[in-house]
């Protein structure tokens, strides 16, 4: 699909001197990738100190804003809403590629982990992206505005899923425990893949316009795209720093947990610094957006990993299970169903009029402020 938007978008080499900037790449986009896998290869087999453990949350840091920066410039050549898709495709790989790592380095201990990691997205893209993007947004331009065609069935496929993924497990009766049998997982596993698929098919072909902005005249989404060449580098360079971030992420793995352990968290609290990680770039990008009075691009970011973070993670979980020694724990305890359940039900109030203000962000920044109190003091 990426490589028929490629060809189909007109090439801007040829054109003006903006379009050529527009293509220019930051040096430290480019070769960052490559410094991270370079210090990732001095440094395996080594012993995990406090300089090294420093220096490979740099390079961590470093190709997680690499690659969102590359998928940020392949998103501007394919344009919206497939713009916001990538961006959150590619975080959500990352985010899945931590998960493997740090369940294959934990073991049983870790057996809740993709559980912990896929509340804690969504608990910050519903409650801390959207809240910051209306305040920021809402303090500049009073009123945002949004397409409720395009965000209700996004929250409602995604309430969809959090219930699907999270909160059935606790109530099965097959296993023990908050967790699925192999039939069930399996059964959540593809039912997930099927109903993000139907929902990346009704944002980019059947019903696009729903996700499109507002405004047909904004500036930002008419500024001149990169090349094909351009587009196609960004997508070479973002593989190379997702293969940085998977092995940095194991190597780091030791140093999460013990991070948990020095404040006193329990150990959810990794899938908590997980989804801070890999969400930071993109909420950046969402905030930009909404600064710019483009409230639809910053609730397609959020929404959109929302889902992906739900709708990915979970089938590929449910793929490697086998390999596991251990049932995964999916079931959320009570007090997370009921922030998970407040936060649906914010959500659908803040989203169902099309219209927000900054009281909207502040009351979802209460609740996402409310979840990080409670990650470390449950």
């Amino acid at each position: 699909m990426l490589d028929s938007i490629m060809r189909a978008a007109p090439t801007k080499d040829d054109r003006s001197p903006q379009s050529r900037r527009v293509s220019a790449l930051p040096p430290w986009s480019t070769f960052g990738p490559f410094v991270a896998l370079l210090v990732l290869a001095l440094g395996h087999g080594s012993a995990l100190g406090v300089g090294l453990g420093l220096l490979l949350t740099a390079m961590l840091l470093l190709a997680v804003l690499a690659s969102v920066h590359h998928a940020e410039v392949v998103a501007h050549r394919v344009g919206e809403p497939y713009g916001t898709l990538v961006l959150a495709v590619a975080v959500t790989v990352i985010e899945v590629a931590l998960i493997v790592s740090l369940m294959l380095a934990g073991g049983q201990a870790a057996n809740s982990l993709a559980r912990d990691t896929v509340f804690a997205a969504i608990m910050i893209v519903c409650n801390g992206v959207i809240g910051l993007c209306l305040i920021v947004g809402g303090l500049r331009h009073h009123v945002m505005a949004f397409r409720v065609d395009g965000t209700s069935p996004a929250l409602a496929a995604l309430a969809a899923l959090a219930g699907l993924a999270l909160v059935l497990p606790s109530f099965t009766t097959t296993t023990a425990g908050p967790s699925f049998s192999a039939s069930q997982l399996a059964f959540a596993g593809v039912a997930s893949l099927v109903l993000y698929g139907i929902f990346v098919f009704v944002q980019t072909v059947r019903h696009r316009d729903y996700f499109l902005p507002l405004d047909a005249n904004d500036v930002e989404s008419h500024a001149d795209a990169p090349s094909n060449r351009t587009a196609w580098l960004c997508a070479g360079l973002l593989l190379v720093a997702l293969i940085g971030v998977v092995g940095l992420a194991k190597m780091l793995a030791p140093a999460l947990k013990l991070f948990s352990a020095t404040v006193g968290a329990p150990e959810s609290f990794a899938g908590v610094l997980i989804a801070l990680i890999v969400l930071l770039p993109e909420t950046g990008a969402a905030v930009r957006a909404a600064r710019n009075n483009r409230m639809q691009t910053s609730l397609n970011l959020a929404l959109g990993s929302g889902l992906a973070s739900i709708g990915l993670t979970i089938p590929v979980v449910a793929a490697i299970s086998p390999y596991f020694a251990f049932p995964l724990v999916l079931g959320l305890p009570p007090m997370q169903m009921v922030m998970l359940a407040l936060t649906l039900i914010v959500g659908t109030l803040t989203l169902g009029s099309g219209r927000a203000t900054v009281l909207h962000g502040a009351i979802h920044l209460v609740l996402f402020a409310a979840f990080l109190f409670l990650a470390v003091v449950p």
